[in-house]
């Protein structure tokens, strides 16, 4: 299964039995925003306390470490997700936020149909999908089956080798502004971990906020990568969210998903490690 669809996909899916929609939509008001509107029949999922598992030290594993798989697992079953269910996941930001981390979570879970709906809320509102208001309720089924986390990760411990490892290459996903350290609007310290390269996340997106083309994305991240291998990847960001949305380009190119690194700049800069700032 494709990790995108069409607005017009989806529409055409509605009445599947198993389709599961939600609505991951993140910021302070994303719930207020979702009893306003949502796509008919979506779930929210709140990413600080169901894709995320908060600590009082950010230094250990930053911003939005992951949860445990039984935590996960828990939330999954929560929302009447099983095996055989069609999820589709969606935001408010093009898909370009939350979504993809709820993507790359089901997916490292082990869940196979789950799809992120291409140019978000905003897509599906362009062709007229029917919405809805208040809080639709799920239909809760038993805990997600779970093994262990099956996408690549790294810590912090494996980051700071691959900062002097010339056959390996992280990427930092933010916008430019950040990665060079001109400005840092969410965390203490500005600038980027030594031998990161930049890749703003919105690269991967067209004028219209929908994902470019498969071939074209290949063909962007095999330029990127070079001959780097998958294992020698990293990816990052500033809280391990919107790394998620380039590893879901990476997918929808057909390229294998590279090693997520979840601390991110949140927790790197936090722990006394190389900052490298430009002009």
């Amino acid at each position: 299964m494709k990790p995108l669809i069409s607005a017009t996909e989806l529409l055409a899916l509605l009445e599947t039995k198993n389709l599961i929609i939600i609505d991951a939509s993140n910021g302070k008001e994303a719930f207020n925003n979702y009893l306003e509107t949502h796509l008919q029949g979506a779930l929210f999922v709140d990413l600080n306390t169901q894709l995320a598992a908060i600590k009082e030290d950010v230094a250990e594993g930053g911003r939005h470490p992951l949860p445990t798989l039984e935590q996960f697992s828990k939330v999954v079953g929560a929302l009447g997700i099983t095996p055989e269910s069609h999820v589709v996941v969606y935001d408010d930001k093009n898909g370009a936020n939350a979504a993809a981390r709820f993507w790359w979570m089901l997916v490292s879970l082990g869940h196979e149909k789950i799809q992120v709906l291409n140019g978000g809320k905003q897509a599906a509102e362009k062709i007229g999908f029917h919405m809805e208001k208040g809080n639709k309720k799920a239909t809760p089924v038993s805990d997600y089956p779970f093994s262990n986390w099956q996408l690549p990760q790294v810590t912090l411990t494996d980051v700071e080798k691959a900062t002097t490892n010339p056959d390996a290459i992280i990427i930092d996903v933010r916008e430019t502004a950040r990665y060079k350290g001109h400005v840092e609007p969410l965390d203490l310290i500005a600038g980027h971990i030594p031998n990161a390269v930049n890749v703003p996340f919105s690269t991967n997106l067209d004028e219209n906020g929908l994902f470019l083309s498969p071939s074209l994305l290949k063909e962007k991240y095999e330029t990127v990568f070079q001959n780097i291998p998958a294992e020698n990847q990293i990816v990052h960001c500033g809280s391990g969210v919107t790394a998620c949305h380039t590893l879901l380009a990476i997918a929808s190119a057909g390229l294998e998903i590279p090693k997520l690194y979840i601390g991110s700049w949140s927790e790197w800069s936090r722990n006394g490690k190389g900052i490298v700032t430009e002009e």
